[in-house]
């Protein structure tokens, strides 16, 4: 099993990238930390970003997935996976349902 994994630390906010069964180029791995920056820039309390990145079933569309973990020390851990033709899509989709997750665990402080 091929997994390939990239630290990178923004600010105060890590970030861990993993991909599994193929390499990520370094455009992706650009893709996925500009897209967590700004995630990180609306929520500071971010800590902590674990994103793995896989091809499910590899002959069919539709075979990217993109899990997102982000730990805050102020609730429990978000989590998002979604799968979509292309990691980047996956990654906005998956970014995008953090936000509304991070909105709620903000209004329930």
């Amino acid at each position: 099993m091929l997994i390939q994994e990239q630290l990178k630390k923004e600010d105060d906010m890590e970030v861990k990238i993993k991909s599994i069964h193929f390499d990520a180029s370094e455009k992706l791995e650009g893709f996925v930390n500009k897209k967590l920056e700004k995630l990180a820039r609306r929520n500071e309390e971010i800590t902590l970003a674990e994103v793995t990145l896989k091809v499910v079933k590899p002959e069919t569309a539709m075979n990217k997935e993109a899990g997102i973990k982000l730990v805050l020390p102020s609730c429990s851990d978000l989590f998002a996976s979604k799968i979509a033709d292309t990691f980047e899509e996956a990654v906005d989709v998956a970014i995008e349902a953090l936000e509304r997750q991070l909105e709620k665990a903000k209004k329930d402080k």
